[in-house]
C-alpha cells in the first residue's frame, strides 16, 4: 500500500467481526454491525497548532484501536477495504496487557 495521510488523519484497517457469538449462532453479513476496532497502517505527521507547531500523533502504526461506530472514510485500496480518519475520531488504543 503506498498511501501517507496528511497532518493528523490516519488509514486504519477494520478488524472483522467473528462470524459466529458464544450461543453458536452464526450471524449472516447483512446483519452484522460496522466493526468499531481496527489496526493502525499508516499515520500521518501530526497537525500544526495555533503556535505554529508540530503535534505529533499519539497512535503508530501497528497500533490496535478503538473508534466510533461511523468515523471516518471508507476508502478502497488495492482491493482492501480501509478507513480515513482523523486521530481525535479514535477512542482507545487496545493493549494486550
Amino acid at each position: 500500500m503506498n498511501v501517507k495521510p496528511l497532518a493528523d488523519r490516519v488509514v486504519v484497517r477494520p478488524l472483522d467481526e467473528q462470524e459466529m457469538k458464544k450461543g453458536g449462532i452464526i450471524i449472516p453479513d447483512t446483519a452484522k454491525e460496522k466493526p468499531m476496532e481496527g489496526e493502525i497502517i499508516a499515520v500521518g505527521t501530526g497537525r500544526v497548532s495555533d503556535e505554529g507547531k508540530k503535534m505529533p500523533l499519539e497512535v503508530k502504526s501497528g497500533d490496535k484501536v478503538l473508534y466510533g461506530k461511523y468515523s471516518g472514510t471508507e476508502v478502497s485500496i488495492d482491493g482492501d477495504e480501509y478507513l480515513i480518519m482523523r486521530e481525535s475520531d479514535i477512542f482507545a488504543i487496545i493493549t494486550n496487557s
